[in-house]
C-alpha cells in the first residue's frame, strides 16, 4: 500500500476535527463554572502581559510567509487576500468576496483619499493595492516579516503604477518601527500571530496621528482565549507544530483589556462560515490546480512535497470545521476600530 493510499479521507479528517472540537469546547467552557471561565481568562491575560510582543517569529515566517509565492498565487484570488473573505446574498465566487471584505474595511475604518495608510502584517498586499488602486490619493507603508511578500508586493505595485505611493518594509513586530504616524493603520488578521498586545498597542499608537485610527481583523473565539502550545493538548498541538506555532487565539473582547494607549470606537463580529466558504474555496482551487501545486512544492520541498500539500490540505479542512462549528456561532471572526488616547 502507498503512502498516499494511507492518507485518511477528507471525510475522515473532518469527522475527526468534529470530535476534537467539542472536547476543546467542554475544555474551555470548565463544565459551565463562570468562576473557573473567569480565573483562567484573567490568568491568560497576565501571561501576555508578560510576554514578548510576538515569540517563534521565523517559525510562523516558515509555516506561512515564506512558502512559495507560487503556491498562493494558484490557490488564493484575484488579490490574494490570505484571510477570512466577506460572502453577503449575492456573492458567489472568490473575487467577489474579497472585494466584498477590503470594501468593508474602507467603511468601518472611516477611509479617506489622500489618507496616509499603514499595512501592518501586510501578507501578499491584497488591503494595500486595493487601497492603493481604490484611492488614487493615498500613501501607504505595508510591513511583513517576509522578504518574499515584500517583493511581490513591489513587484505588483511596478507593474499597476503604484511605486510612488507604496513603502514596503520587512521587519520583525518585536523590533519594527518608524518615526512616520499615520491617518488609518490597517491590521488583518496579523495580532493573532502576537502575544504582549498592551506594548503592541503602545507601538502601534504612537504611529497613529492625533486623530488616526487602528482598524483589526482577527479570528477568535466568542469568549475564551488561548495560546497554540505545542506542549499542550493534542486538539492544538497538531496546528501550534505546523502552522501557528507560537499564535494566539485570542477571544473576540480580549483587546478591550488593553486599552491603556488605545481606545474603542467600534466593535463588529461575523459569522465564522464566512470563513469557512473562503477556506472551503482555497481547499477546491488547490485540489482543481493538484499538478501545478505539486510541481511548486516539488521544487522548494524535493521529497517532502508530497507531506506539505497533506498538510496544506489538513490545514485548510481544519479551519474549515472550526469555522462552521455551532453554525458558526463559536469560532468567528472580529473587527475592532481603536482611537488614540
Amino acid at each position: 500500500m502507498s503512502d498516499e493510499q494511507k492518507l485518511p479521507s477528507d471525510q475522515e479528517v473532518r469527522g475527526g476535527v468534529q470530535g476534537s472540537l467539542k472536547y476543546w469546547v467542554g475544555k474551555l467552557e470548565c463544565g459551565g463554572d463562570v468562576e473557573k471561565q473567569w480565573f483562567y481568562k484573567q490568568k491568560f491575560i497576565k501571561r501576555l502581559r508578560e510576554s514578548e510582543i510576538a515569540i517563534e517569529t521565523e517559525k510562523a515566517n516558515e509555516q506561512h510567509y515564506e512558502v512559495p509565492t507560487e503556491y498562493f498565487t494558484t490557490v488564493l484570488g484575484k488579490w490574494r487576500k490570505y484571510s477570512c473573505c466577506y460572502w453577503p446574498e449575492g456573492v458567489n465566487d472568490l473575487e467577489q468576496a474579497e472585494e466584498a471584505m477590503m470594501k468593508m474595511y474602507a467603511e468601518r475604518a472611516k477611509l479617506e483619499d489622500g489618507h496616509a495608510v499603514m499595512d501592518l502584517g501586510c501578507g501578499w498586499g491584497a488591503t494595500t493595492l486595493w487601497i492603493l488602486q481604490n484611492y488614487p490619493q493615498c500613501t501607504v507603508v505595508c510591513v511583513s516579516n517576509s522578504q518574499t511578500q515584500r517583493e511581490y508586493i513591489e513587484g505588483q505595485a511596478a507593474q499597476r503604477g503604484f511605486s510612488n505611493r507604496l513603502e514596503a518594509v520587512t521587519a520583525d513586530a518585536n523590533v519594527f518601527s518608524t518615526e512616520k504616524t499615520f491617518d488609518r493603520i490597517f491590521s488583518i488578521e496579523m495580532f493573532e500571530h502576537m502575544r504582549n498586545y498592551e506594548r503592541l498597542f503602545q507601538k502601534v499608537s504612537s504611529w497613529l496621528k492625533p486623530d488616526g485610527l487602528l482598524f483589526t481583523q482577527i479570528l477568535c473565539h466568542r469568549e475564551f482565549p488561548y495560546a497554540f502550545d505545542t506542549r499542550q493538548d493534542a486538539d492544538t498541538e497538531w496546528m501550534a507544530k505546523h502552522f501557528f506555532t507560537g499564535g494566539t487565539m485570542p477571544s473576540a473582547d480580549l483587546f478591550l483589556y488593553f486599552q491603556n494607549e488605545v481606545c474603542l470606537v467600534d466593535h463588529w463580529r461575523l459569522n465564522g462560515t464566512h470563513y469557512t466558504k473562503t477556506l472551503d474555496t482555497w481547499l477546491e482551487r488547490l485540489d482543481a490546480n493538484i499538478d501545478q501545486v505539486r510541481e511548486i512544492m516539488t521544487k522548494t520541498y524535493k521529497e517532502d512535497a508530497g507531506k506539505q500539500i497533506f498538510n496544506w490540505r489538513m490545514f485548510f479542512m481544519f479551519c474549515s470545521e472550526v469555522f462552521q462549528y455551532k453554525e458558526g456561532n463559536e469560532w468567528m471572526v472580529s473587527f475592532h476600530l481603536f482611537r488614540k488616547r
